[in-house]
């Protein structure tokens, strides 16, 4: 009997986790060969980029290595750019393979499956506003985070620099464009920062002259959550000295600053789009498959794709809507999560050609990091804030990393953060 291969493309939280526990079960047991394909060599949890992007966390400390991980995990990994499907021949093509020079290291590259997961993700929807693409920053990828880090520390050592700063103080003007998750907890994320800069003597900018603005073309932040958590959300911000502007949507973006429909003119010299999410371009045209408005993958309630039952899409890049319901399930790691577990059980009987009963989904709630605090709600009716809000926060982090590693690495990683925290800089400086 010929070993049935599953392949899994795209290493983010979902599509990393099926592997890894398809790989401890069914690739351990040698019942199918699991196989994760990714363009990165690494994997950061998407929900820190926020952190990344502003340096509260070195990006390199808590990366996953996917072959060392695969390798301990029994599944295999290939390194390379997913680029298209033969749902005829059950092949994949991955682009031709170049180092960090463009030099070819490897030809375009084929791979058979049996069973193909779709799991490659979002990327940010700029909806087509003039000069998005050409100013902003997008915190898709770690390397647009650390790119924005490193953008954001050379302001402060360019100002350090400077001999004459104490009389002429240089301001920075950082905007954000979208008040959901990544928005809210960036501008929360980039307060704290500026503190520490000054902190650590990085003093030629003052964070009183770090001037950080929020858009949001809604009428109020965070608009999946109550409004009650909304609005508190809100007030904290403004209590850092955050200027929030919401009913604002961007029209055109220049190197000075962004342009709203209202007349509105914000100043910017960083400038950070995190309005709206999409699945990647290529999707739309990817072999025939169906597809939403924003390219994502539609699939029945058995997260199987509705042209092709071999292949199925999970997460961000996928679209499932559920009998009794209006809308499809949310993108969000919860969902991506969720969405793991059960393939891990329903992969195996299709395998065994048995019968599959339809994903369900159970909302259990969402959380905002404003950095010392969080706000959120829970099992969708539940309002918390403040710290007790954080350490849940904190511990969805956790949660995925048992997932991926197990509780008894998971605690060895605890114990390992709190004793660097002690020892390292609260900001990365390089």
């Amino acid at each position: 009997m010929v070993t049935p291969r599953i392949v899994i493309v795209g290493g983010g939280a979902g599509g990393l986790e099926l592997a890894t526990r398809l790989g401890r079960n069914l690739g351990q047991q040698g019942k199918a060969r699991i196989i994760l394909v990714d363009a990165c060599l690494t994997h950061i949890w998407k929900p820190l980029l926020h952190e990344v992007a502003a340096g509260t966390i070195n990006s390199y400390e808590d990366e996953l290595n996917y072959f060392a991980h695969a390798s301990q995990n029994h599944f295999e990994f290939q390194l390379g750019r997913f680029e298209g499907v033969d749902r005829d021949e059950k092949t994949i093509t991955l682009a031709p393979l170049c180092d960090s020079h463009g030099k070819p290291l490897a030809s375009a590259r084929h791979l058979n499956y049996d069973w193909l997961v779709m799991a490659i993700g979002s990327t940010s929807n700029d909806f087509g506003t003039e000069g998005a693409r050409e100013h902003c920053i997008f915190l898709d990828s770690r390397a647009q985070a650390d790119r924005f880090q490193s953008e954001f520390l050379n302001m402060y050592l360019r100002a350090h620099a400077y001999t004459d700063r104490h009389d002429n103080p240089p301001e920075l003007n950082i905007a954000i464009v979208g008040a959901g998750a990544t928005g809210v907890e960036l501008a929360a994320e980039l307060h704290h920062a500026a503190h520490q800069f000054a902190e650590y003597g990085l003093d030629g900018i003052s964070p009183s002259h770090v001037n950080i603005s929020l858009i949001e073309a809604a009428d109020r932040i965070l608009p999946i959550l109550p409004e009650g958590t909304s609005t508190a959300a809100r007030q904290k911000l403004e209590s850092l000295g955050i200027k929030v502007f919401t009913r604002q949507k961007i029209t055109q973006i220049s190197q000075d600053g962004l342009q709203a429909s209202s007349g509105l003119f914000v100043p910017a010299s960083l400038k950070v789009w995190s309005a709206g999410i999409k699945a990647p371009d290529f999707m739309k045209d990817l072999s025939g498959l169906e597809t939403n408005h924003i390219n994502q993958l539609i699939t029945q309630p058995t997260l199987q794709t509705t042209r092709d039952p071999h292949i199925f899409a999970m997460g961000d890049c996928g679209s499932c809507t559920l009998p009794g319901s209006s809308r499809p399930v949310p993108p969000r790691a919860q969902t991506a999560h969720q969405q793991a577990s059960y393939l891990l059980k329903a992969l195996p009987r299709h395998i065994a050609g048995k019968p599959v009963a339809d994903f369900r989904f159970q909302d259990k709630g969402s959380l905002v990091s404003l950095n010392s605090s969080a706000v959120g709600v829970l099992m969708g009716s539940i309002a918390v804030q403040g710290k007790l809000a954080r350490i849940m926060y904190i511990s969805l982090y956790r949660l995925h990393q048992v997932a991926i590693h197990g509780f008894f690495k998971t605690a060895v990683l605890f114990c390992k953060d709190i004793l660097s925290s002690k020892s390292r800089p609260e900001i990365k400086l390089h």
